[in-house]
């Protein structure tokens, strides 16, 4: 009952928060020590390769408009939870064969076939009304305003600031405006 309420107000506050917000089914996997939002996960771990040699943990995005979170690493595990959301970012936090232990925005945490993932880098804008500047610094001229949840290119990261992407738009945002990079990871 209680995934079921946490879902349910997720589901509620994404739809006031975004014109296109991530959606899912009714259950969501939560690893009981997983951060529940972005201002509570750590900072990332030293990198290990995983067993693709690429490190972990990553960040990648979702290929599908339609990935099936599961409860484990192949399809005779349950689906836990559906997201209905084209490149929505995602950190990859295990390798196992050809599945790939994930976790969301929200500390979601499951299991997703590679085939449904994409190195793409992708960010998702999240808290308030953001402001894209047109150079890497407060006082830099406004650009635009982007709504949390709006799913972005990334391009570079300089210091505190990223380079962003939307629809042929180009600016920058300070890194804890979204989701999708590292606190201190380089990104050319």
């Amino acid at each position: 009952m209680a995934r079921h309420v946490r879902t349910i107000c997720s589901l509620a506050a994404a739809l006031l928060l975004s014109q296109t917000p991530p959606t899912a089914a009714p259950t969501a996997a939560q690893d009981p020590g997983a951060p529940a939002a972005r201002e509570a996960a750590p900072a990332r771990q030293a990198e290990r390769p995983g067993r693709t040699g690429l490190p972990l943990p990553r960040f990648v995005s979702l290929r599908a408009s339609e990935v099936n979170l599961r409860t484990g690493p192949g399809v005779r595990y349950p689906i836990d939870w559906v997201y209905r959301r084209r490149d929505l970012p995602v950190e990859i936090i295990d390798e196992h064969e050809t599945w790939r232990r994930i976790r969301d925005w929200e500390g979601t945490i499951g299991w997703v076939h590679q085939s449904m993932l994409q190195g793409a880098r992708k960010v998702m804008v999240t808290g308030e009304l953001r402001v894209l500047r047109r150079a890497p610094e407060r006082a830099a001229d406004p650009i635009a305003r982007i709504e949390p949840g709006v799913i972005a290119r990334l391009e570079a990261c300089d210091e505190g600031w990223c380079e962003i992407s939307i629809d042929g738009l180009s600016g920058w945002l300070e890194r804890h405006e979204f989701y999708g990079v590292y606190p201190r990871e380089e990104v050319e």
